[in-house]
């Protein structure tokens, strides 16, 4: 039985969706679930919230890259095996890391290539469509990791094609804005020819000895980033936007149209309205913790301290619901 995947995925950018795989991972190994961070997004955010620009630059020297998700396809791309074992970085007891690579950026064609060659029962070509969700597999069996959480890059090209079809679940990071509304336009569609391609391509599996993903990639839900807070309730600059995510949502993402959309607050497919915590981000990044680990030796004294506890009591609210809705047992 294989280890549920979450991809946190929006095509459009600057929705706050690195961050909130960083603290929804924390979260979950305060909860004592077991869990595997992911990054597979090149442009390697994840990586970098987690880790120190000296280690950083330890695991991308000048040069291969042994140690990152791209070290791990590596072989594969370069046609002299298969996958190698991920090395992982190990965050605490709870949590680890498959560290991401600007380098990744070079699997994109030989991804592009392969797809249309599986429908040829082209065994190579299945091998490195489910890479990445073999990659994740092994990592979670070796860290006996519960749930894999997974970042992804604001895009829809070959690479997040791969990346989702190794999901499960997808969770849609929004802004309260015009950009985020028009990119579930393409999201919800998307996903759903994906999802269609990669079922046609398992009738052609190459032979019983190669596992493959489902390629479910069900989307499970949406999370409102708020630019600005004003007594807990978004600025009404903002408020028309959010007003028209679960109609947009319900009717691009989960294909199915409803004549009166409820409210954000009301809306099922809402697992939250999260504040930004923008006062508490600068001491979070400069002592490497998430915001509601921060202590007031960090610097988090009165209403800071009040925030922190704030962020613990929504993050907490949040990562209860994801375990919620994609059968997580919480200890």
């Amino acid at each position: 039985m294989s280890i549920p995947v979450i991809a946190f995925f929006n095509n459009k950018g600057g929705v706050g969706k690195t961050s909130l795989v960083y603290h929804i991972a924390w979260m979950f190994s305060d909860l004592n679930l077991r869990v595997l961070a992911a990054d597979l997004d090149p442009q390697s955010n994840l990586s970098a919230a987690f880790l120190d620009e000296g280690r950083l630059e330890e695991l991308w020297p000048e040069n291969e890259h042994t140690s990152t998700i791209y070290g791990a396809i590596r072989p594969l791309q370069r046609g002299i095996g298969d996958i190698s074992p991920p090395r992982l970085e190990k965050i605490n007891d709870r949590l680890a890391l498959v560290p991401g690579d600007m380098s990744l950026s070079a699997f994109e064609d030989d991804l592009s290539q392969v797809w249309p060659k599986c429908l040829d029962k082209d065994e190579r070509s299945f091998r490195v469509m489910s890479a990445f969700w073999r990659i994740l597999q092994q990592g979670a069996e070796d860290r006996q990791a519960q749930v894999v959480l997974m970042d992804l890059g604001p895009n829809l090209g070959a690479i997040n094609r791969a990346a989702l079809i190794a999901s499960d679940y997808v969770v849609v990071p929004l802004g309260p804005d015009l950009f985020s509304l028009q990119g579930l336009h393409n999201l919800g569609p998307t996903l759903r020819v994906w999802r269609k391609g990669w079922s046609e391509r398992l009738t052609k599996s190459p032979g019983k000895d190669l596992v493959l993903p489902k390629g479910n990639m069900e989307p499970i839900g949406y999370i409102v980033m708020q630019h600005s807070v004003r007594r807990d309730r978004p600025v009404k600059s903002y408020e028309k936007w959010i007003n028209r995510i679960p109609g947009a949502y319900r009717e691009f993402v989960v294909n199915s149209m409803v004549k009166d959309p409820p409210k954000v607050a009301d809306d099922p497919n809402c697992f939250a309205l999260m504040k930004h915590y923008r006062s508490l981000v600068p001491m979070a990044q400069e002592s490497r913790k998430p915001v509601f680990h921060l202590k007031p030796a960090d610097g988090a004294l009165g209403a800071h301290m009040n925030a922190v506890q704030d962020a613990y009591r929504d993050f907490e609210s949040l990562a209860k619901k994801i375990a919620i809705k994609t059968g997580l047992n919480l200890p």
